[in-house]
């Protein structure tokens, strides 16, 4: 227990605010974990009792990438100058900061370092203030007939609703949502009731989180809404995490870094779904940029870690991107990683949004996995009232709720048997394709499968 209150204490300080100053970070790898004062056999010293039952349950083992990044090697770098800003155990990476130019060739030399990468360079003219601009009504429209409010039909085209009406509506999964911010999700009335049991932010830490951008808010309603007749959403009764990795700012490799971390930390409080509604290909610095052929599930950090997700019991669910009317059309990282439910967008009468990215992967593999509604999707905004919202990033959350609660339904599914079967309950599952993948999955019928027909119950 000591060595675990340490390790946490570890990563609080390595999310502490960064020196006033400091124009640069470096992504540095390391070369392993050979001085590690933790045990594979004492797992209770660096993983809270949740990931350990999570994995237990679904029979994974402990392996080395869930020991900590070696403290005497944080040491090392931080004797030469360097500040911490994140770390990466699954990678195993430490992510500084600095205002020294010469300090990445330094770093370069140490013994246990296998490479060091200039992840951001701080924007001319940054302006790190938050601010509340949004006057707020707190008066949104009644819906009478439905409980749903106005979200009913992008439910409904995946069968949520009666998965919902089963009983099955999120109650004791816990989901975390990372993303760029939450905008005024603590003083809308009609989100006052949302299971939030903590935030982060891995951009800002310390930053108020509710004062940043207003993408993570309704990407958040998609699925956390509670107001019969207002807006009911995917998964009301889940508990959620919210969490900041993207900053808005700039576009910059070091958002990688931050939502490396951010992943980590959801794993540590036991997390069961992850969302995320971020995908990256275009940089500030024209030479980051992917290429087609880098969509691998292995070029990008993002898409490294992301592929690790299900390897460790929980499932992450991401939007495919909105490139798909541009000359770039293709999924965005870390939409490319294995065992993840990447989500293209179709209109409510389940006709594909011009814009929903295409695969498939470089590789060959089916992408995107599943398509659900996130052309004129049914949203909160900053303002209290509903709204509606265009993009993949709310395809995502909307599927990504159902999911849980189709997990919530079969708990004895591991991770990737949970993936596997809402792949199969696809509409095109007998022939995916680039476009659509799978197709609009069936959830209802998943849970039917997995509980009343032996034959199509599904394996690992």
């Amino acid at each position: 227990m000591k060595k675990l209150i340490f390790c946490l204490a570890l990563a609080s300080f390595c999310l502490k605010s960064l020196a006033e100053g400091d124009t640069l970070k470096y992504r540095v790898c390391l070369k392993d974990k050979a001085a590690t004062e933790y045990s594979l056999q004492h797992p209770e010293d660096y993983l809270s009792a949740k990931a350990i039952q999570r994995r237990a349950r679904q029979q994974i083992a402990i392996d080395s990438t869930d020991l900590p990044v070696c403290r005497k090697y944080v040491d090392e770098i931080r004797r030469l100058g360097a500040n911490i800003v994140v770390t990466g155990k699954w990678e195993n990476f430490v992510t500084i900061s600095c205002n020294d130019t010469t300090l990445a060739l330094r770093l370069s030399a140490l013994p246990f370092v296998r490479s060091v990468k200039r992840v951001w360079k701080a924007p001319e003219g940054e302006n790190m203030g938050a601010t509340r601009r949004d006057s707020l009504s707190n008066h949104p429209t009644i819906y009478p007939d439905s409980v749903y409010g106005p979200a009913f039909s992008q439910i409904a085209l995946s069968r949520g609703e009666r998965l919902h009406a089963a009983g099955f509506r999120g109650k004791g999964m816990t989901i975390a949502v990372i993303d760029a911010g939450y905008h005024n999700v603590d003083r809308i009335t009609a989100m006052n009731n949302i299971r939030i049991l903590g935030t982060k932010d891995f951009v800002e830490p310390g930053a108020d989180i509710y004062a940043k951008g207003s993408h993570g808010m309704m990407v958040l309603s998609c699925m956390a809404m509670n107001v019969p007749e207002v807006m009911t959403g995917t998964a009301p009764e889940a508990s959620y995490w919210l969490l900041r990795s993207e900053d808005e700012r700039s576009e910059q490799l070091v958002e990688q870094d931050y939502w490396a971390a951010a992943v980590e930390f959801a794993d540590s409080v036991g997390v069961d779904v992850l969302n995320t509604s971020l995908g990256y290909y275009e940089f500030d610095t024209p030479t980051d940029n992917y290429r087609l052929r880098d969509l691998d599930g292995h070029c990008a950090l993002m898409s490294r870690q992301a592929s690790r997700i299900a390897d460790k019991g929980m499932v992450l669910v991401c939007s495919a991107g909105n490139a798909g009317a541009d000359s770039w059309k293709k999924i965005t990282t870390p939409g490319d990683a294995k065992c993840v439910l990447t989500v293209g967008a179709v209109d409510k009468a389940g006709v594909l949004a011009p814009f929903s990215s295409v695969g498939n992967t470089a590789d060959g593999r089916i992408k995107p996995d599943v398509v659900a509604v996130g052309l004129g999707a049914d949203v909160m905004r900053t303002d209290g009232n509903q709204g509606r919202a265009n993009g993949t990033s709310f395809a995502s959350p909307i599927l990504c709720g159902m999911v849980a609660c189709l997990w919530q339904a079969c708990p004895e599914l591991t991770a990737k048997q949970l993936i596997d079967l809402v792949r199969r309950s696809g509409d095109r599952a007998d022939c995916p394709d680039n476009i659509y993948g799978y197709g609009v999955p069936d959830l209802w019928k998943a849970y039917l499968w997995q509980h009343g027909h032996d034959s199509c119950a599904l394996t690992h």
